[in-house]
Order: structure tokens, then C-alpha cells, then sequence
């Protein structure tokens, strides 16, 4: 495996934060990997009617949200590590840290697969890949993956308080007449803004904005956060408003990373750009490998591009961001907040462990 990148990715000066859109250089600090699995944790399973290691396998790809001065990440864990990858059950876990790199953990998962409605579309894959955002009446919203070994559909949960979560099901199922319950679907990074130091959910003309998707980045739109409708083309097909780049780092999918921020400059989304593994792939990281990149859309119409940021800026570059399940690299981006006068941006390695990256707020 080649180690392209020096450990400290920086590719804009700090100082010039304020004349760009972007929001790059972090440093990856000494703390990384910040959680890592534990087979001590235990859990009594109410579908499997057994106890199990839920954190047993990996635990990555985490949510975070900052509350009452605490951050808080969501991570997603894998409880057999002798299944192979895509066959394990997962659960989301919850873990607080008050000063962004040292945490504590919850003792049990605060969503998991139940003998609820949903365990139709959640069991036995389970639940993934959480991105968490404060609405606007202070409550949580949760996007999550449900995977029931067939098809991926991205699902809701609110919470009051972070630890009881209410699920909502499967966030299309009934937009377009339910046309799109059954389609592969994933990832959702809702808009924000910043009020009060805190990313709040933001609404546009009236009602919030999801970009959401795997392959190719989409647009939803929703009055209150549990119902998506996702935009469409004249011929009835999602619309695609972001795209891979032909014979670049994310030759073969962009996927949105955590919540979008709405800024002057336009509402940046933070995605994850997979590059292709032979023709078409690029040159400047390894083929295969997840690298985080940034697009800028139009503030007032959220599904026009405006730019994209033409260099990954952070990818795969410590031992154990190159190994793990996914040992082609990965820094796969979902959670970010803004906490003690910096920016934290919380990431999945190699679908493995948990990593973090810093860099000031000014």
C-alpha cells in the first residue's frame, strides 16, 4: 500500500480562511485512533434473545453533535469479527468527551435492530452509518443506514436527549407515492448553520435540505424532518447534482460526509469521494481508496454546484487508516462540529476504528 500523503495534510494557509469557501487544514493529532473496538462491552440482544460483544469487530464511521459543552459521537459498531465485511450486525453506540479526543463510552447502543416495525428493513445487517443534527426546537434528528442484507434504505430517529431514540422508518417511504421505498439509498447530511457556536439545522425557502446518496449526491427537501422527498428530472429520475469526476480521486463515487454548512460563500458540503480501481481511476491517490473532498452549492438554490474543491483535503496517510476491513484506505467523514474555538471532524478508518482531525475555528 503506497503512503502518499504526509500525516498533516494542509493544503490552504489558516489565514486565509476567511477569503475561502473551504474549510481545510486539519491536523491529525497524536490521540488518533480515538475508539477503537472492545470486546467488553455487552449487550442482550432483543431480536438474537442472547447477549453479544457489540463492539466486538470495529467500531467507525461516527456522527457527533456538541451538547450542554460536551461533544458527543455516535459510532457505528460490528459485533463478529469472523464474518466478513457487509455480513456483520450493527449497532450505534454513543460516546462524550469534553475536550474532542478523549472519550468515554456509553455502556449499551442507543439504536439498535428490535422487535419493533422496522426490524423488516434493519435486521440482519442492522443499523449504520449515523449522521445526527439539532433541529430547531432543540431536539435530535438522527439519519442512519437500514440494512437488511438486501438493500440499504436511509432511515430517521429523534431524541430529546441523545441516549432515547425514537425511530421514524425509512426516511422516502411514502414520497413520490412510495416510488422510491425500495431504492438503494444512503448517507444523509442535513444543511446547517452556525447560532450560538452550534450547528442547527437549517431551513431554505421554508423547509430543510438533505444531500443524501452514494454513487452520485441528491437533494431532498422536508417540512419537519421525518418525511424526505427527494428532487426529480423531468423524466422522473433522481437528480444527480454532484457527480464523480472522471480520472480524479473520486472517479467512482461522491457520498456526503457530515452536515452541510450554510456560509456566506454558499452552503458547503464536507462528501466522501471513492476513486476508481483501473480505467478511469486517478493518479494522485491509490486506486480504491476514500478521500474527503468539498463542493459548494448555491445558499438560495441548494441543488446548484457552484464549485468544487479540486484536491482531497484529508485522505487515508496513518497505519491504521490503510488497514482493517477496508485496507485500500479510508477516511470516511461524518461527523464535524465546532467546539472550544475549533473545528472537529470525526471519521470512520478503513471501516475499522474512529480518527480525528483539527484545525482552529478562525
Amino acid at each position: 500500500m503506497r503512503n502518499f500523503l504526509l500525516p498533516l495534510l494542509l493544503l490552504v494557509p489558516l489565514g486565509l480562511w476567511a477569503q475561502s469557501p473551504w474549510l481545510t487544514g486539519f491536523e491529525k493529532p497524536a490521540e488518533n485512533p480515538i475508539l477503537q473496538a472492545n470486546s467488553e462491552f455487552q449487550f442482550f440482544c432483543p431480536v438474537r434473545k442472547d447477549s453479544v460483544a457489540w463492539q466486538r469487530a470495529d467500531v467507525f464511521n461516527p456522527g457527533a453533535v456538541v451538547r450542554n459543552d460536551t461533544v458527543f459521537v455516535f459510532f457505528r459498531a460490528e459485533d463478529n469479527p469472523k464474518a466478513k465485511l457487509g455480513e456483520r450486525t450493527s449497532r450505534i453506540g454513543l460516546a462524550w468527551s469534553t475536550d474532542g479526543l478523549h472519550f468515554n463510552r456509553y455502556p449499551h447502543p442507543v439504536l439498535y435492530p428490535d422487535q419493533d416495525p422496522y426490524l423488516k428493513w434493519e435486521y440482519p445487517g442492522g443499523v449504520e452509518d449515523p449522521r445526527v443534527v439539532e433541529l430547531e426546537n432543540g431536539r435530535y434528528l438522527m439519519l442512519y443506514t437500514g440494512w437488511n442484507n438486501e438493500t440499504a434504505r436511509l432511515c430517521s430517529a429523534v431524541s430529546s436527549d441523545l441516549i432515547h431514540w425514537k425511530k421514524q422508518g425509512p426516511v422516502f417511504e411514502f414520497a413520490h407515492g412510495g416510488e422510491y421505498l425500495d431504492t438503494w439509498s444512503k448517507s444523509g447530511a442535513v444543511v446547517t448553520e452556525i447560532k450560538n457556536g452550534r450547528l442547527i439545522a437549517k431551513k431554505i425557502n421554508g423547509v430543510y435540505q438533505m444531500y443524501w446518496g452514494e454513487l452520485f449526491v441528491n437533494l431532498a427537501t422536508s417540512p419537519d424532518g421525518n418525511d424526505w422527498t427527494p428532487l426529480l428530472t423531468s423524466d422522473k429520475e433522481l437528480l444527480p447534482v454532484f457527480t464523480p469526476t472522471p480520472d480524479d480521486f473520486d472517479s467512482h463515487l461522491v457520498e456526503p460526509g457530515p452536515p452541510a454548512l450554510y456560509t456566506d460563500a454558499g452552503i458547503l458540503l464536507i462528501y466522501n469521494g471513492k476513486n476508481l480501481s483501473g480505467e478511469g481511476s486517478g493518479k494522485s491517490t491509490p486506486e480504491g481508496t476514500y478521500c474527503g473532498g468539498q463542493v459548494l452549492f448555491d445558499k438560495a438554490q441548494p441543488e446548484k454546484l457552484i464549485e468544487r474543491l479540486s484536491t482531497p483535503f484529508i485522505c487515508p496517510s496513518l497505519p491504521h487508516e490503510v488497514s482493517g476491513q477496508y485496507k485500500a484506505g479510508t477516511t470516511f467523514a461524518e461527523g464535524l462540529v465546532l467546539y472550544k474555538d475549533h473545528w472537529f471532524l470525526y471519521y470512520g478508518t478503513a471501516d475499522s476504528m474512529v480518527g480525528a482531525a483539527v484545525r482552529p475555528a478562525d
